[in-house]
C-alpha cells in the first residue's frame, strides 16, 4: 500500500532510521531490477542509499551501460533523469523521486531564443561555420537540437573534450547554457579573452556586433550557476588570509576571476579525487555545493576540508528520504520521466556523440 510522507499535510511521519530501512527493504525485493543513481550534491542520506554516486557525467555513463534495471530512480535535478531516459533500454522505466527537483540554469535557456542565437549566428558567420555544444544542464529539447545540428552535450567533467572536438569540426563553437564553464574551459583551450563573447538573448545579434561574432571562436550563452556564482573574489581573499597554507579547488561553473585564484578547478567528480588524493592533515578549501563539502569532510577526518562559503542548491535538496520511499513504493509507476520519442531520437545522437568523447560504455 501506498503512503505519503509529507509532514506539511499531516500524513505519516517516519523518522529517518525507519525510512532508511524500509528503503533498504525495497531495494532488497527488487535486487537487479531496481538501480537508485545519487549525485554529489545530494543528502548524505540519499547518497548511502544509492547504487552509484557521481556527477553527471559518470551517472550518465551508468545509466548508459546498465542493461539489468527495469527501474532506474534517479536522485538528482530533472535534466539528469531526463537524460538517462534517453539512454535506457526500452524496457526501462526511469523515475525521479520529486519531479519538482529542476535546474535554475537549465531554465535559461529555451529551445526558441537558441533557434533565434542559431539563425542569427549562422546567417552572419555561414552555414558549417559553427558547432552548437549544449552542457549536461539543459532540456532535452536543447540536447535533441544539438543532435540534429551536428553537436555534442557536455558536461563539467568533459567539456575541455567537447570543445575541443567541437573547434575541430569548425570555425566555431556556439555554448550553451552556462558561460562560465565555456569561459573557463575556453581559457583551458588558449583562447584569448577576444576570442570568446557573451550571448544575451534579450538584445539584438546577442549585445555583438557583426564583425565580433565572425572573429569570435567561443560563443557562450548568458547563462550561469546559482550555486557556484555565489562565491566571490573577496571570499577567496578572506579564506586564504585566515588558511594561508590551505589549497583551495573550486567548480569550474564559478567566475574566472574565482578559478584564476584557486589551486585547482573541475568537476564535482574531480573535486572529489582532490581531496581523496591529498595528504592527511591537509587543509582544504572547496568552491561547490554545501552537501558535497560537508560529506567530503565526514569521509577525510584526516584532513580539514573546509567550504568556500555555504552555497546549497534548493533543488538538489527537494529529493529526501521520504518522497524516495514513495517512489519505490509504486516501481515504474510514480513520477515516471518521460521523453518523447522524435525528442528522444535527436537527443541520443548528441548524448552518445558526448559519451564517444571519452569512452561509451555499451551493453
Amino acid at each position: 500500500m501506498n503512503r505519503a510522507y509529507r509532514r506539511d499535510e499531516g500524513q505519516v511521519s517516519l523518522d529517518e532510521a525507519e525510512l532508511g530501512e524500509e528503503i533498504r527493504a525495497k531495494k532488497e525485493a527488487l535486487g537487479k531490477e531496481l538501480l537508485i543513481l545519487t549525485h554529489h550534491y545530494q543528502r548524505k542520506e540519499i547518497v548511502a542509499l544509492g547504487d552509484y554516486r557521481g556527477d553527471s557525467f559518470g551517472l550518465s555513463q551508468k545509466a548508459a551501460a546498465n542493461c539489468d534495471a527495469r527501474f532506474i530512480v534517479f536522485c538528482g535535478v530533472h535534466f539528469m533523469a531526463e537524460s538517462a531516459a534517453i539512454l535506457a533500454q526500452p524496457q526501462q522505466t526511469v523515475q525521479i523521486p520529486n519531479p519538482r527537483a529542476g535546474c535554475l540554469m537549465a531554465d535559461m535557456a529555451a529551445l526558441d531564443t537558441v533557434e533565434t542565437a542559431w539563425e542569427e549566428l549562422t546567417d552572419i558567420a555561414g552555414e558549417g561555420s559553427i558547432v552548437p555544444v549544449v552542457y549536461m544542464n539543459s532540456d532535452a529539447r536543447l540536447k535533441a537540437f544539438c543532435g540534429r545540428h551536428g553537436g555534442t552535450v557536455c558536461t563539467s567533467a568533459n567539456a575541455l573534450a567537447a570543445l575541443r572536438w567541437g573547434l575541430g569540426r569548425a570555425a566555431k563553437v556556439f555554448f550553451f547554457p552556462d558561460q562560465h564553464l565555456g569561459r573557463n574551459t575556453g581559457n583551458q583551450l588558449g583562447l584569448k579573452p577576444e576570442d570568446m563573447i557573451v550571448w544575451d538573448p534579450d538584445r539584438p545579434l546577442g549585445g555583438n556586433r557583426p564583425e565580433t561574432i565572425r572573429r569570435a571562436r567561443l560563443i557562450l550563452w548568458d547563462g550561469y550557476c546559482h550555486v557556484h556564482t555565489r562565491f566571490q573574489v573577496d571570499q577567496v581573499l578572506a579564506m586564504k588570509e585566515a588558511f594561508p597554507q590551505a589549497k583551495m579547488v573550486v567548480h569550474p561553473e564559478c567566475t574566472q576571476e574565482v578559478v584564476a585564484l584557486a589551486d585547482a578547478c573541475g568537476s564535482t567528480g574531480f573535486i572529489v579525487d582532490y581531496v581523496a588524493r591529498a595528504a592527511p592533515q591537509t587543509t582544504i578549501i572547496v568552491g561547490t555545493e554545501i552537501n558535497l563539502v560537508h560529506r567530503l569532510a565526514l569521509e577525510h577526518p584526516d584532513k580539514e576540508v573546509l567550504d568556500l562559503h555555504y552555497s546549497l542548491c534548493p533543488n538538489m535538496f527537494r529529493i529526501n528520504l521520504e518522497n524516495l520511499l514513495a517512489t519505490l513504493e509504486s516501481p515504474g509507476e510514480a513520477n515516471i520521466v518521460t521523453v518523447s520519442e522524435p525528442i528522444k531520437t535527436e537527443a541520443k545522437i548528441a548524448l552518445k556523440r558526448m559519451l564517444t568523447l571519452t569512452g561509451k560504455p555499451s551493453c
